[in-house]
């Protein structure tokens, strides 16, 4: 269904031009073939609210897909309790596979998206996470479950980490520039948050007998458990959720690009710049959420480090998930680059801050010091992401508006490009990123910890190197 528009020409003729708009007359459908958010009567009457219910509903969506993604970094140090004979090197895989899986998931999905459409895409990557969590669900109820089929099951959950990039790419669109740095901020920190929401639920249902479907699993010590819960209570969840998107979102004619159009991306360079600065701030957010409860477990022996893990683990996703949107606004106020470079001051300070507080020879270190110095971390990578996808719109807009005049049939097919290329861009960083999840993680199990954080330290430096000469310098090529 397409909106009815008083007077408005067909759509090969372009949208309304803005003194011909009559809000009285607009009536968006599922389908919407006329958008127009940079026109202010148009935003103020109409795009705002139908905006502002498209990502309302993407928020709580994204973040349980990031739940479906996480469940294996909680259930996997969970399976030697209650008799899985697997050993720390298979449940270590466990936890890494979806970080594999969602990152080339990403891929693909950031360019189906735009082709299908926010609200189809939204209701049908939501609902099909049900499979895994079913699966899962039965799997973890018997101990002779094969390694294989857990396996299976950890890189279908990985899909969940795929829902990111077209819900960003797609959301992007309903937004004016000057609101895309707090609509993303808030589409994606909110939807982050799922990573402390799953490592914050997960050790609370797994113990309750109430919410329980199946057996019980019983420790050697005799404590029961429900492993299952933390699987099964998202199943009604996905559901609902995903019938909320097919009822409520809609679909924007304008951002639906076929794959032939998008791929023109991987020839442009400030794709593969902006990759490089997400790889830093997203990577590290993810990648550190996936390691940091076993970094606890593993260098604070010490301390109760099983019941620190579970404990404050959680509360580093949750500083960076919020900071993203404080990124995001912070960016549309003074601009992007600029936060972008303080984000990964920030974060090589705070890792710098992290490695002093590590035990050292006969040293035990300081656990609340290098929790401190984590926490902060996340602070800025949330920061960094916000700020980093504020830059890649304001960038390919400006690059493809250089030297047209508004107004003209021109100007109009360069901001359309400028908005196709932006959204599968956003996408195909955050998939890169996203394999963050696996090789951080697989860095800290390869090499001493220490080497690894100052590894971390030297790639930050490069990405404010990077930020500097081509965003933010007086001069250049690409200010953001």
């Amino acid at each position: 269904m397409s909106p009815a528009v008083k007077g408005s020409p067909s759509q090969a003729a372009g949208p309304v031009p803005p003194e011909e708009f009559d809000p009285g007359q607009y009536r968006p459908g599922r389908t919407i073939t006329d958008w127009q958010p940079e026109n202010e009567l148009f935003w103020k009457s109409v795009g705002k609210k139908v905006a502002n219910r498209n990502l309302w509903i993407a928020v709580p969506a994204l973040l349980v897909a990031f739940v479906v993604w996480q469940v294996w970094s909680v259930t996997a140090t969970n399976l030697k309790d209650v008799g899985f004979g697997f050993s720390t090197s298979q449940l270590f895989w466990l936890t890494a596979i979806p970080g594999l899986t969602g990152g080339t998931a990403r891929i693909f999905y950031t360019f189906l998206g735009p082709i299908v459409g926010q609200r189809r895409f939204t209701a049908l990557s939501t609902v099909v996470l049900i499979v895994p969590l079913i699966w899962l669900g039965f799997a973890v109820q018997n101990p002779d479950t094969p390694y294989v089929v857990m396996a299976a099951i950890a890189a279908l959950c990985g899909i969940g980490g795929a829902n990111f990039a077209s819900s960003l790419a797609n959301i992007g669109f309903f937004f004016p520039k000057r609101e895309k740095g707090n609509a993303t901020g808030i589409n994606g920190g909110l939807g982050n948050l799922g990573v402390s929401v799953v490592q914050l639920v997960t050790p609370i249902v797994i113990t309750s007998s109430v919410l329980a479907l199946g057996s019980a699993q019983h420790k050697a010590d005799g404590t029961s458990v429900w492993l299952q819960n933390a699987a099964f209570l998202w199943v009604p969840v996905l559901v609902a959720l995903a019938v909320v998107a097919w009822f409520g979102q809609n679909d924007l004619k304008v951002a639906s690009t076929p794959f032939s159009k998008q791929k023109v991306i991987f020839r442009r360079k400030h794709n593969w710049l902006m990759t490089w600065l997400y790889v830093g701030t997203f990577g590290s957010f993810i990648g550190f959420a996936a390691a940091l409860p076993m970094l606890i477990k593993t260098t604070f022996t010490p301390i109760d480090a099983a019941y620190s893990a579970a404990t404050y683990a959680w509360m580093g996703p949750a500083v960076g998930a919020l900071a993203r949107w404080a990124g995001g606004w912070l960016a549309d106020k003074i601009g992007g680059a600029r936060v972008t470079i303080l984000s990964f001051v920030g974060m090589a300070v705070s890792i710098v801050g992290v490695i002093n507080f590590l035990p050292s020879g006969g040293d035990n270190g300081s656990f609340w010091g290098f929790f401190g110095c984590f926490l902060s971390a996340f602070l800025f990578s949330g920061i960094g992401n916000g700020s980093t996808f504020r830059q890649i719109p304001v960038i390919f807009r400006d690059q493809h508006l250089k030297g047209q005049a508004e107004g003209t049939p021109a100007y109009a097919a360069a901001l359309k490009q400028a908005e196709m290329e932006a959204g599968a861009v956003t996408g195909f960083t955050s998939a890169i990123a996203a394999y963050g999840f696996f090789f951080i993680p697989a860095l800290f199990a390869s090499i001493s910890v220490t080497s690894a954080m100052w590894g971390f330290v030297a790639f930050y430096v490069s990405c404010i190197a990077v930020a500097w000469w081509f965003y933010a310098r007086k001069g250049a090529e690409a200010p953001s």
